[in-house]
C-alpha cells in the first residue's frame, strides 16, 4: 500500500476538502507491509495529532517535517488523540508527548495497556502463540513467528492516557466536535471519530480503500480469564454495519487514500466475508480440518509466512459458521478441528 508518486486526482480533491475543514494527513513511513500510515493533523483549538506513526528514527523526522509544512511543531501540540492500539498508530506516543506536554485522549480500555507496553505486548504475544498452536500452526513455525513479533515490539510505545474516552461521548473543540464511536473488530480498541456537522469521519484502520481490515484474534481489553477466543469477525461486522449508518461524505483512513462512498464499500465488504464463509464451509465437505490446515489450502505459502493474519482470518469465518449452526468445532483434542455439521441450516 505504499504510494508511488502523486495521489490521484480523486484523492487530492478528497484530501483538500478535508484541509479546508482543517484536517490534514500527515503520510507517515512505517516498517510494516501495510505501508505509510496517515496521522492527521487537527488544525483547532487544541491542536490535536490523531495518531503517531511508529517508533522509529526515520517517522519521526519525517513527521517532524510534515508538520513544519504546516507551520507546526512536535512542541506546539497541545492533544494527541489515539484511534487503536497498533504499533504503527502509538509508536511515538511517548516521545511526542513528552516534547509537546500535550494531553493524551484514547478509549479507556487503552490506558491500562499504553501505561505498560512492554508488559501489554508481551501478554499479546502468549495469547497469539496459544491461538495459534490450538489451532494447528506447527510449534517450530509458531516460535519462529514469536520472535519476529518480539523483535518488532521497539516499533511500539508507553505512554500515559490522560483523557479517558467512552463510546458515545463528545470531543469539543473550538471549532467543531467529534463524537467518539468504538468499533472494535480489527483490534478490541479501534475508536473512530465523526464530524456529524461537516459529515467527515475520521476511521483508522477500521475501513480501508483498498484492502480489508484484518479482524484479528486479539487479546481481549481487559483481559476476562474463561471468556474463551474473542469472535473479532463478528464484532468487525456488527462494527461495519453500524459505520453504514453514518451520513458521511468522507472518510479519512490510517492507511490508503480517503472514502467517498463508504455505504457501497461496506457492502462490498460484508459480500467478501460471506464469499470467504461459503467457501470454507465447501473445504469442510471433505472432513474436518483445523483453521491452519483451511489458511495453507486458501492461501498456501501466504500462510506460513503471515500465519497469524491467515488464521485470524479463517477463525473469523470459522466462528461465522458455528453462530449459524452450519459448523461444528471438535475440541478435545490437542488442536481444534471444525467439520460441516450434518444437516446444518442452509446459508441466510
Amino acid at each position: 500500500m505504499t504510494r508511488a508518486g502523486p495521489p490521484a486526482a480523486g484523492e487530492q480533491a478528497s484530501l483538500e476538502l478535508a484541509a479546508e475543514a482543517g484536517i490534514h494527513a500527515l503520510a507517515i513511513p512505517t516498517p510494516f507491509l501495510v505501508g505509510r500510515v496517515n496521522c492527521y493533523l487537527l488544525d483547532d483549538d487544541p491542536l490535536t495529532l490523531i495518531d503517531t506513526g511508529p517508533n522509529s528514527g526515520k517517522s519521526l523526522d519525517q513527521l517532524e517535517h510534515a508538520l513544519a509544512a504546516h507551520e507546526r511543531a512536535v512542541e506546539d501540540l497541545e492533544l494527541i488523540i489515539l484511534t487503536h492500539q497498533h504499533m504503527d498508530h502509538i509508536g511515538l506516543l511517548e516521545i511526542l508527548a513528552r516534547r509537546s506536554g500535550a494531553e493524551v485522549a484514547a478509549l479507556h480500555l487503552l490506558a491500562g495497556y499504553l501505561n505498560d507496553f512492554t508488559r501489554s505486548a508481551t501478554a499479546d504475544d502468549d495469547f497469539a502463540q496459544a491461538v495459534m498452536r490450538r489451532h494447528g500452526v506447527p510449534g517450530d513455525l509458531a516460535t519462529a513467528l514469536g520472535s519476529v513479533g518480539a523483535a518488532f515490539r521497539a516499533f511500539g510505545s508507553r505512554g500515559q492516557v490522560t483523557r479517558e474516552l467512552h463510546d458515545g461521548e463528545e470531543l469539543e473543540f473550538r471549532d467543531r466536535s467529534l463524537q467518539v464511536l468504538h468499533r472494535p473488530g480489527h483490534s478490541p480498541s479501534d475508536t473512530i471519530f465523526w464530524d456529524a456537522k461537516r459529515r467527515i469521519l475520521i476511521a483508522g484502520d477500521h475501513l480501508l480503500a483498498h484492502i480489508s481490515s484484518n479482524p484479528l484474534i486479539s487479546r481481549p481489553l481487559p483481559a476476562k480469564p474463561g471468556a474463551g477466543r474473542p469472535r473479532a469477525l463478528i464484532q468487525y461486522i456488527d462494527s461495519l454495519r453500524a459505520t453504514r449508518t453514518l451520513p458521511a461524505d468522507l472518510v479519512l483512513t490510517g492507511h490508503g487514500p480517503p472514502i467517498r462512498d463508504h455505504v457501497a464499500l461496506i457492502d462490498e465488504r460484508l459480500a467478501l466475508h460471506r464469499r470467504r464463509a461459503e467457501k470454507i464451509l465447501e473445504m469442510l465437505q471433505d472432513g474436518p480440518l483445523s483453521a491452519y490446515d483451511l489458511a495453507v489450502k486458501m492461501w498456501g505459502n501466504v500462510a506460513v509466512t503471515q500465519a497469524y493474519l491467515t488464521l485470524s482470518e479463517v477463525l473469523g469465518h470459522l466462528d461465522v459458521l458455528l453462530s449459524e449452526g452450519r459448523i461444528v468445532e471438535q475440541d478435545s483434542g490437542p488442536v481444534a478441528l471444525f467439520a460441516a455439521a450434518a444437516g446444518g441450516p442452509a446459508a441466510p
